[in-house]
């Protein structure tokens, strides 16, 4: 206490110091002093208030727990007068047990006098609910009947309660009434049979449903009631519990089942389309019962049945079971579609249990699937399997269609633009659309699947189809008069080329992401490449047709024939002209490359007809007539190619310039400018070789060994600056050496 004290003072010290700290304070001593003294009187009230609360609460407390002494006193002496009491009567209540026994004799004879009367009307009351029954007065019949149970079951019960183990007495009551067994098992299958054309008799007859409803109702609440008394006495009567409820959703249940499976009209042997009206059935079967079920059935059943609902998953149930069932059975490519479009897209779209009728108690986003992942995985892979099996079938099959085709004698067909196909392109792409429109119905995935399949399959497809090209040239070169329209199905199948590569793009762009677009590329590129080299063998052989024709006119140039007044340039191009009539029925890509491959192998067959020094010209006259004659069927090839490629935009003239300038060399009369002709020859075409000039130089006739040799060591020295848009010709041309000309003579 002293030390509080010292600490008390010792804080008021430093507070009066702090307050006075400057002169000025000091008359301000008086103010700081009433301040103090306030705040004092403040915390003195507030401790005061504080104990006196204290006080109270410790004063009530005191008070309630002496009543709390007083009245556990009172119930000590009550329970010593019970005590004392119970004592006194245990003698009295042994003498009532006489008592006892007579009240419950007086029960059960009561329960005996008030079921007098149907006891002794037991046998009529069954035949008049026999009667009931048959006529279909349920509700009446069943009546009769809890009558009946109710006088059975409560003089079995006062028996139970008077000598639970005199089971003679519960015999030959239960004897008696024998035939309510029986006729309870009549009435309900009665009811049985109502429940299973429910759908039906809903529409016709609700009000007999409800009847069925009310009776299984009323046993339900019976059964409750029973069960209840077995927890309290441990008797309960024959045939209790009924569960009549539960048994009707038993049927209910199988009901639904054999309504799926029972909507398999047809097989695959008497109709190919079966499961596809086997599963549209289901669609129209499922749809219609379920809306019956929503708007009229769930008014005939009690809101706790939630009929809807449990109909909705006994349906939902028996589907799965039934699709299951199919998916296990050895399914064919388009029953494996149809059974996985109506899994995964029918059931939950608009046509079933999307239906905006069945909304919102039908949520499709929260239906299971009706088979699990791994089914229709197995399912997809066998497809696969099969679809690209029936691919290459199907593609062997169209082409071997095809090549019947190219050995008829009948020109093929042409399409709109006048261009000879076959119908090969069409098939292929129809069979691969109708695939992928298929394959597109059931999933994104497979979809890109299937076109992958089509893809790699045109791959193979196109290799076998270039071979069979080839194969068809080759037979034709045996007798060039067989087939008899060859010109116009190589055609055909050139054409066929550019069809197919349209047509593979249409497809990718209509199917394929942009994003799968890069991993496909190069299995594109290759068929293009593969296409391309079909389509280039089909010209080349077209044209080495021409050139066989050609070949005897084209041997007549540069000989002592041609010199003197030869038509050969003249047949040459009238041939020509007349197998470009055909080929106009080339499509604009490859007809476009064919002109000029055309035009370069005549350019060339010519260039090499000079080189073959079939003639070698006697004076300058000669000389001068030859070159004037090169000059002008230079001019006939360059008016006839022009004529052939008019409107395709491609230079003819450089090629037939090649002839030019070879008759400007011939037709040259000063000896001394040759070294200047030839020079100027080789830098224009700088492919030229030494055997080239020396054989042209042959041809003129009057450049002696020394001058050739001369002219072709001085333009070896020298350096040519070649046109970068040259396309070398005559490394193409061979020069025949001196034995080879005296072993051809």
């Amino acid at each position: 206490m002293e030390e509080t004290d010292r600490e008390a003072v010792a804080t008021a010290v430093q507070r009066v110091a702090g307050m006075l700290q400057r002169p000025d304070q000091l008359d301000k001593v008086e103010q700081y002093r009433r301040r103090e003294a306030r705040k004092k009187a403040s915390v003195e009230a507030r401790l005061k208030a504080a104990i006196q609360s204290q006080l109270d609460g410790v004063r009530t407390g005191l008070s309630q727990l002496h009543n709390a002494l007083n009245d556990v006193k009172d119930i000590q002496r009550s329970l010593i007068d019970v005590n004392k009491d119970w004592r006194q009567s245990i003698n009295t209540i042994e003498n009532l047990k006489d008592v006892k026994d007579a009240v419950v004799q007086h029960s059960q004879l009561a329960a005996a006098v008030e079921n007098l009367k149907n006891i002794f009307s037991v046998p009529e009351i069954v035949r008049e609910t026999q009667d009931l029954t048959e006529q279909g007065e349920l509700l009446q019949a069943h009546r009769k009947l809890m009558d009946l149970e109710c006088s059975r079951d409560d003089l079995m019960y006062e028996q139970y309660r008077m000598d639970s183990k005199n089971t003679h007495d519960m015999n030959l009551i239960h004897v008696y009434f024998g035939d309510l067994q029986k006729l309870s098992e009549e009435l309900a299958k009665q009811l049985w049979m109502v429940v299973q054309r429910s759908l039906v008799t809903v529409r016709r007859d609700p009000t007999l449903l409800v009847s069925v409803v009310r009776i299984i109702e009323r046993e339900e609440k019976i059964d409750r009631r029973m069960l209840d008394r077995k927890k309290q006495t441990g008797f309960i009567p024959p045939g209790r519990p009924k569960k009549w409820k539960e048994k009707m959703f038993n049927i209910l249940d199988r009901t639904v089942t054999t309504r799926i499976e029972g909507t398999q009209a047809d097989t695959r042997e008497s109709d190919k389309m079966w499961l596809v009206r086997h599963l549209e059935i289901i669609r129209k079967y499922v749809l219609d019962d379920l809306l019956v079920a929503k708007n009229l059935m769930v008014q005939c059943f009690p809101p706790h049945y939630d009929i809807f609902k449990k109909l909705l998953s006994m349906y939902h149930q028996a589907l799965s079971t039934r699709m299951q069932d199919l998916a296990s059975e050895d399914l064919e490519a388009n029953e494996i579609v149809s059974l996985l479009t109506w899994v995964l897209n029918t059931y939950k779209s608009t046509e079933m249990m999307g239906n905006s009728e069945l909304a919102p108690e039908v949520d499709v986003n929260s239906l299971n699937p009706l088979i699990s992942q791994n089914v229709v995985d197995q399912l997809l892979s066998k497809y696969m399997s099969t679809l690209t099996s029936n691919i290459i079938g199907w593609l062997r099959k169209a082409l071997e269609t095809d090549k019947k085709d190219w050995i008829k004698e009948t020109e093929p067909e042409a399409d709109q633009d006048g261009y000879y196909q076959t119908t090969l392109a069409a098939i292929v792409f129809q069979m691969f659309e109708q695939n992928l429109q298929v394959a597109a119905q059931i999933s994104e995935d497979l979809k890109m699947k299937v076109l992958l399949l089509c893809l790699q399959q045109m791959n193979s497809f196109l290799t076998r189809y270039k071979e069979e090209a080839q194969l068809y040239k080759e037979e034709h070169l045996k007798n060039r008069q067989y087939p008899q329209c060859y010109v116009q199905y190589m055609i055909a199948i050139i054409n066929n080329c550019q069809t197919f590569k349209e047509s593979i793009i249409s497809l990718k762009r209509k199917y394929l992401k942009n994003e799968m677009e890069e991993g496909m590329s190069s299995s594109h590129a290759n068929m293009d490449v593969i296409l391309d080299t079909i389509a280039k063998e089909g010209c080349s052989s077209l044209l080495d047709e021409v050139f066989m024709d050609l070949e005897p006119h084209l041997n007549e140039l540069m000989t002592k024939k041609w010199l003197t007044g030869s038509n050969a340039v003249d047949t040459i191009c009238v041939t020509v002209e007349d197998y470009f009539n055909d080929f106009a029925r080339i499509k604009k890509p490859y007809k476009k490359k064919m002109t000029v491959e055309a035009h370069r192998r005549v350019v060339v067959e010519y260039i090499k007809a000079i080189m073959l020094k079939r003639i070698s010209f006697k004076n300058a006259e000669e000389r001068k007539e030859g070159a004037e004659r090169m000059i002008k069927e230079a001019d006939q090839f360059r008016f006839l190619f022009k004529k052939l490629s008019a409107g395709s935009g491609e230079d003819t003239e450089g090629l037939c310039d090649i002839i030019v300038a070879i008759a400007e060399v011939i037709k040259l009369t000063d000896p001394s400018l040759l070294y200047l002709e030839v020079s100027t020859l080789v830098s224009k075409y700088p492919d030229i070789r030494d055997d080239h000039i020396s054989a042209l130089l042959t041809v003129r006739g009057d450049a002696s060994r020394d001058m050739k040799q001369t002219i072709i060591e001085t333009l070896d020295q020298g350096s040519s600056q070649p046109n970068p848009n040259y396309v070398p010709i005559f490394k193409e041309i061979t020069v025949p050496t001196l034995s080879v000309q005296k072993l051809l003579k």
